[in-house]
């Protein structure tokens, strides 16, 4: 007999249900269990959507607020944020197909639903707009960077996409704007090891085997900036940053790289990091695919003129 693998339920507003499986355990009521394993919702929000209708079962009935606690029982609840601030810029799509669906992302903009942003992402945004429940990124790219996001639109394909990043067989191109130091030995192949650095929003080059290799080189020169292509070999979360800002050449704008700074959207000083371009022999078709971004940086002279004397 086969697994038995039960159906979410639909999308609402773009957004894909999440799921949990009720323990063994001794909670009076389903929201005391709720309350318990998701301590950043408070009670209060967990009543609220199971009023809503928010939280339903496996068989697509509304779970009520005193429904006692049954190990075993599926539940599936839809994520929201209070209170989400819109976020002012659009991804474009540049193509679609039966597969595949390329984005060309603005800065600003969160790829996938994480912390205070839900609604205002790519993914949701895009799922709500095209009608794509299924929709899936292929990777990813930080909310601060602009430039090309490859998504999964059929799930039977999505692995064969997914194992073209794993084994490094994207080529990746990107560009950024940092400052400009004549004395290291260009062309720049950055190769270390990046962890986890104290805060959890940083990363680090640490002792050890290396697993981050990147590609650096110059564009233009304009004083003591410059425009910089780069080409990660390997994926590590924030690459790019860490990799610039060891060198002594941290990215203009960047409010995580060296320094970590409070958190707010300043629309006036996007990170100058941009997904530019990314080539691929399609796994399915076997056809070579490349994309370009529409997207730009902003010209030396311009950041020249408000940056600090």
């Amino acid at each position: 007999m086969g697994r038995y693998r039960p159906n979410p339920p639909p999308m609402r507003h773009g957004v894909s249900p999440s799921c949990v499986v009720l323990p063994v355990g001794g909670w009076p009521t389903v929201v005391d269990f709720l309350e318990h394993r998701f301590p950043a919702v408070s009670r209060a929000q967990w009543l609220q959507r199971m009023d809503a209708g928010e939280v339903i079962d496996a068989e697509g009935q509304q779970v009520k607020a005193a429904a006692a606690f049954t190990p075993e029982r599926r539940l599936y609840y839809y994520r929201t944020v209070e209170q989400e601030v819109p976020i002012p810029f659009e991804a474009e799509v540049l193509h679609q197909d039966e597969h595949l669906l390329v984005v060309d992302k603005p800065h600003f903009l969160p790829v996938i639903p994480s912390g205070k942003y839900v609604q205002e992402t790519v993914l949701v945004r895009l799922k709500h707009r095209l009608g794509l429940p299924d929709l899936s990124p292929i990777h990813r790219i930080d909310r601060d960077t602009a430039g090309l996001v490859l998504f999964s639109v059929n799930p039977a394909s999505r692995n064969a996409y997914q194992s073209l990043f794993r084994h490094r067989q994207v080529d990746k191109t990107y560009e950024c704007i940092a400052t400009w130091n004549p004395a290291l030995p260009w062309p720049v192949r950055r190769e270390s090891r990046i962890g986890p650095a104290e805060h959890f929003m940083q990363q680090t080059e640490v002792p050890g085997a290396p697993n981050a290799l990147t590609h650096i080189a110059p564009l233009e020169v304009h004083s003591s900036l410059a425009r910089y292509t780069l080409k990660p070999v390997s994926g590590q979360r924030h690459q790019l940053r860490v990799h610039m800002a060891a060198l002594g050449l941290p990215i203009v704008n960047d409010g995580i790289y060296p320094t970590l700074t409070p958190e707010g959207a300043d629309y006036a000083r996007p990170l100058q990091l941009l997904a530019r371009a990314i080539a691929f022999t399609d796994p399915v078709s076997g056809a070579p695919r490349q994309f370009t971004s529409a997207r730009s940086l902003l010209p030396l002279t311009d950041l020249l003129a408000v940056r600090p004397a």
